[in-house]
């Protein structure tokens, strides 16, 4: 029977080296590698190009590899809530490629599919169409985007199995599943590993066919971004 489990975030992420190009599921501080991103910093890995649809927090998620300089460039769509982030841009110490919600989507999920380009009218017109190909469609322009892959897909799973089969919980589902299958090594860390078989066939969202590794996860802190509150 085919296993995948390995031990914990240090054996899953032992090969990540200097220079890796990293993809990192959740969305907001929603279902984002927890561990692995405990283990990056741990290893003290550099020059790391991530692509993520955000830059987590200050002090949680991407926004710690970011105050260790750990990251060279990075590839998202919302970073508004990172001050660190934002300080590296605007001194020129961080490369940036901002993109589209939607196109950024679209491109990691055309890496995984094995398209290397598609046409959107998103950004025609606009400083994100710079530099790039643009062709008339029924009287629309649109803008050529490519592929996004990975070295390593980094994802977080709330349930899964020894095989590598993968179900995620509410928002964590909106990058993670894609993200899983343009790695060339998909590392997935989950809330809860059962045996195969326990999982319902019909609600799994990553195959396992798509995943190289998976472990147990630890101490998850399940942040909330941004809470708000009534007045009394």
């Amino acid at each position: 029977m085919i296993n995948k489990v390995v031990q914990d975030a240090a054996e899953a992420c032992q090969d990540i080296q200097d220079g890796a190009t990293l993809m990192l599921g959740g969305f907001g501080l929603c279902g984002i590698p927890e561990n692995s991103i405990q283990e990056l910093l741990r290893k003290g890995v550099k020059n790391l190009t991530c692509i993520s649809n955000n830059a987590g927090v200050d002090d949680f998620g991407i926004g710690l590899l970011l105050h260790r300089h750990q990251v060279k460039k990075m590839i998202s769509s919302y970073v508004g809530e990172n001050a660190e982030f934002e300080r590296q841009l605007l001194s020129g110490e961080l490369e940036v490629e901002l993109i589209p919600q939607g196109t950024l989507a679209e491109r990691i999920r055309a890496g995984g599919a094995g398209i290397p380009a598609f046409f959107t009218p998103a950004g025609y017109g606009t400083e994100v169409g710079e530099g790039k190909e643009s062709r008339e469609f029924n009287g629309k322009m649109y803008l050529m985007e490519t592929w996004l892959k990975a070295d390593f897909a980094l994802v977080k799973a709330w349930k899964g199995d020894t095989a590598g089969n993968l179900i995620y919980k509410g928002t964590a589902r909106n990058f993670n599943p894609m993200m899983a299958t343009a790695g060339k090594i998909t590392i997935a860390e989950v809330e809860e590993l059962v045996p195969v078989g326990e999982l319902d066939s019909n609600m799994i969202h990553t195959p396992g066919i798509y995943v190289q590794r998976i472990f147990q996860g630890q101490n998850y802190e399940k942040r909330i971004e941004q809470r708000t509150v009534r007045q009394n």
